[in-house]
């Protein structure tokens, strides 16, 4: 599921289902399933184990936040049709709204992509902000109550076909409580308990994909001046696994990245990560380093592999109950997708409401399963470039990365390719528009000298 292919949210089609949705998790997978569900239950409560920051604060429970997202354009669209005046509320909290083929320098293979004719707008800002957008305009609703410092135990079931009715939580005091739900979301990421529960139960349980990939990310923020609103993007390749990114935020600052790939470590140390810095091609990112104020210390983030539950080939799976985010699919963070395959995997619980609660689950993810495998083969395939990717490889990953490695070559000079690998890259287009007889011919025409 791209852009190109969205079947639009549409609220009109919704009906009443039941009192009450629970969510677990306050990731923006849970505020986003959170928003959808209120428009067919009474009252939705969204239960989050960590203490929710009033502004836009990393959180304890999610280190990964401290370094930098993209909010890629599938998402921004999507998060636009849920909470009208998205993109307005986050440059009005000091995010930007840059071109990421003019405004950001994108240095793949070699060199620096060609900028593209077309303007491919985006917004920049920490994650953190980006979730207090959100979180502040559920809060606003009052059909939603979120509830933190509340610990998920279990789900709560019923019936011979082990229905979920609820869950089983520790409250704000401590003490263990029961909620009843018609439907309950699992949102809680990469820790996800349901796996287990489901073997508990006599389900069965997903198979489970793993690339590993053993990267490890170091951030630091630094000052920017005002006038500065450029970033810079290094990928990491097979001959030097080691990238980088600069990233215009709110509030005058860089969010810095370092990225190590199989056993480059990135490093925390302060004059370690200037020098790694500057091994980097693009000379822009240890310059500023050495320039401009730290206002951090660095952050250290290991992601050793993507992980993907196939849900959406299960037999049986139990009626109140579904899975969404990180605790389906969690992606190698360098791609930026997660927040917004997140996004689109409630625009398909949207539509997947229309029929009713009854077989949601296994409805859900037959749905949700297009927008995931499109993000997972753009992530996956792109870490099979460095020969110690191991795990499940998709079919044609290899000609598929010989392919795109002599399209973003080629596009070091020709704007349209820049567009066109953008626009996949944003999850706009799916990547077969690569292959399109226009985009083929100006990969594979032979130079004239």
């Amino acid at each position: 599921m791209t852009l190109a292919a969205l079947e639009p949210y549409d609220g009109s089609r919704l009906r009443h289902l039941g009192q009450r949705a629970v969510v677990v998790g306050a990731s923006m997978a849970g505020l986003c399933a959170a928003r959808v569900l209120r428009e067919t239950f009474d009252e939705v409560v969204v239960l989050e184990r960590d203490t929710l920051p009033a502004g836009p604060e990393v959180r304890d429970g999610a280190p990964q936040t401290s370094h930098p997202h993209a909010m890629l354009e599938a998402g921004r669209v999507t998060l636009e049709d849920f909470f009208p005046g998205f993109a307005e509320d986050v440059l009005a909290a000091g995010g930007l709204e840059l071109d990421m083929s003019k405004d950001v320098v994108w240095y793949d293979r070699g060199g620096a992509v060609a900028e593209a004719d077309a303007d491919l707008l985006a917004l920049y800002a920490s994650r953190p902000l980006f979730e207090h957008v959100v979180r502040e305009r559920i809060r606003e609703d009052a059909d939603i109550r979120i509830r933190d410092d509340c610990h998920f135990v279990d789900y709560e079931s019923d019936g011979p076909d082990e229905r979920v009715t609820g869950v089983r939580f520790r409250d704000e005091s401590g003490a263990e409580t029961t909620l009843g739900a018609a439907l309950t979301v699992d949102a809680t990421g990469r820790t996800s308990r349901t796996p287990k529960w489901l073997d508990r139960h006599g389900y069965p349980i997903p198979d489970v994909d793993e690339v590993q990939i053993d990267v490890t990310y170091s951030t630091v923020r630094i000052t920017r001046p005002p006038d500065a609103e450029r970033g810079v993007l290094v990928a990491p390749e097979p001959d030097r696994p080691r990238g980088g990114a600069m990233l215009p935020v709110e509030n005058d600052r860089w969010e810095v990245l370092l990225q190590g790939v199989h056993g480059e470590r990135a490093p925390v140390d302060r004059d370690a990560f200037i020098e790694w810095a500057e091994t980097l091609p693009r000379p822009e990112i240890g310059r500023q380093l050495r320039d401009q104020e730290w206002l951090s210390a660095v952050t250290r983030y290991p992601f050793p592999a993507s992980v993907r539950r196939h849900y959406h080939a299960l037999s049986r799976f139990p009626d109140g109950l579904i899975v969404t985010g990180d605790a389906i699919a969690s992606f190698n963070p360098i791609y930026g997708q997660g927040m917004s395959v997140a996004a689109l995997d409630a625009l398909a619980l949207h539509h997947e409401l229309a029929d009713g609660i009854d077989g949601l689950g296994l409805r859900f993810f037959e749905r949700s399963k297009t927008a995931i495998d499109e993000a997972w083969k753009t992530a996956v395939s792109n870490d099979f470039i460095f020969d110690g990717t191991t795990g499940p490889k998709p079919f044609g990953t290899d000609l598929l990365n010989r392919y795109v490695d002599r399209l973003v070559s080629r596009a070091h000079e020709d704007g349209e390719l820049t567009e066109a690998f953008l626009r996949v890259f944003r999850l706009e287009r799916h990547a077969t528009s690569l292959l399109r007889p226009s985009i083929a011919w100006r990969v594979l025409r032979p130079r004239l000298e």
